[in-house]
């Protein structure tokens, strides 16, 4: 089970790390009801951040369900996205898509976040 779970040093923690991603956002990718935002770190891996609103996902259940797939799928793709902060937000067109749309989101998402890193 452990190797599932995000450690610390995975996670953005505290309002000050959200604010500093907030702050020096240097690239942007949405699509979906998803908005990745993204800025450089000066850590050995990539770190990820979460902000689900009840004002667009009422229903706990629905939330949850976002945060578990958008962890999966950061889990997935977390060594290609090495030395980034990483926050991901979602509006209310996440709440109405499939797990499987989801997925295939950020699938999409996380392309666009390294092809806009690279050059």
């Amino acid at each position: 089970m452990s190797e599932y779970l995000l450690t610390k040093q995975q996670r953005l923690l505290s309002s000050r790390h959200f604010q500093a991603v907030f702050d020096g956002v240097k690239w942007k990718v949405s699509g979906g009801g998803i908005l990745v935002l993204a800025c450089p770190n000066s850590e050995l891996q990539a770190r990820l951040g979460l902000v689900i609103a009840k004002k667009n996902t009422r229903l706990a259940v629905r939330r949850n369900r976002l945060k578990r797939l958008i962890r999966e799928s950061f889990r997935e793709h977390q060594y290609e996205l090495v030395g980034m902060d990483i926050i991901v937000l979602t509006r209310r067109e996440a709440d109405k898509l499939s797990s499987k749309d989801i997925s295939r989101q950020l699938n999409k998402l996380w392309r666009k976040l390294l092809n806009r890193r690279s050059p």
